[in-house]
């Protein structure tokens, strides 16, 4: 069985891609749920979806530590904690709110793992040609996500301009890019925190888009002398050690 697990989580078989493909669009639909829920009263068909998405992810978090070769490292890695809360709000809300949205932590560390970004490499060809803005991208929006779920947990109920997700969003996007309309205020020593987070990490975000979107394209081709994986489109040389390169390309230019 652990083999077999193992084999799922790590292998890179069509198989194991598929469940990691699988398990990733499950979690953009789990973002989803949380986000469109947030705009719904309470009602008890909510519970039970809560509770069964809960189920699923309880059992694919323990399938995952059972088949990990290192399990004191992954139970400390914040994503795991972040997937204990969420595990834990879905199936037994924690004072009326979920923490579901931390589930796109696990997001975040599947978009960074070099599993994953080989297999999206392989199998996709706008992503291979726009890794770098397609990754910043995902940062951003995991950022804005998790901030955004942070300010509606901590401030809705207490702060009457904090009703639903999109207020959350827009107050969030409003501190990023330092704009700060005043419509919209925190009322609290821990809102104003998460303010002043959004503000500093947000920049910083907004700067690694902003260069991996106008900075000139990199091909990924591994030099043969030293190793350096990224070079200019129409490079004949090495830039490190100057060794000829034979990078491939589609014959369109």
């Amino acid at each position: 069985m652990r083999a077999w697990l193992r084999e799922l989580i790590e292998g890179d078989t069509a198989r194991a891609r598929s469940f990691r493909y699988g398990l990733l669009a499950f979690d953009l639909a789990t973002i989803l749920y949380v986000v469109a829920t947030s705009f719904i009263p309470p009602v008890p068909v909510l519970d039970y979806i809560d509770a069964m998405i809960g189920a699923f992810l309880l059992a694919e978090f323990g399938a995952r530590m059972y088949a990990t070769r290192e399990l004191k490292r992954e139970l400390l890695h914040p994503a795991t904690l972040a997937d204990v809360a969420a595990i834990a709000s879905f199936i037994a809300p924690i004072t009326g709110e979920g923490l579901g949205f931390l589930r796109v932590l696990r997001t975040l560390r599947l978009i960074h793992s070099p599993m994953l970004l080989k297999r999206l490499r392989a199998d996709f060809d706008l992503f291979r040609r726009s890794e770098d803005v397609i990754v910043a991208t995902t940062d951003m929006f995991v950022f804005v996500f998790a901030m955004t779920g942070l300010v509606y947990l901590s401030q809705h109920g207490i702060n009457p301009g904090i009703r639903n997700y999109a207020d959350s969003l827009y107050f969030t996007v409003t501190a990023l890019t330092t704009t700060g309309f005043g419509d919209i205020t925190p009322h609290d020593t821990l809102g104003r925190l998460l303010t002043v987070v959004i503000m500093v990490c947000g920049v910083t975000l907004f700067l690694r888009l902003a260069q991996a979107l106008f900075r000139p394209a990199k091909v990924r081709f591994e030099c043969p002398a030293c190793a350096l994986m990224r070079h200019d489109p129409d490079a004949v040389h090495c830039k490190a050690c100057g060794v000829v390169l034979r990078i491939p390309d589609e014959g369109d230019g």
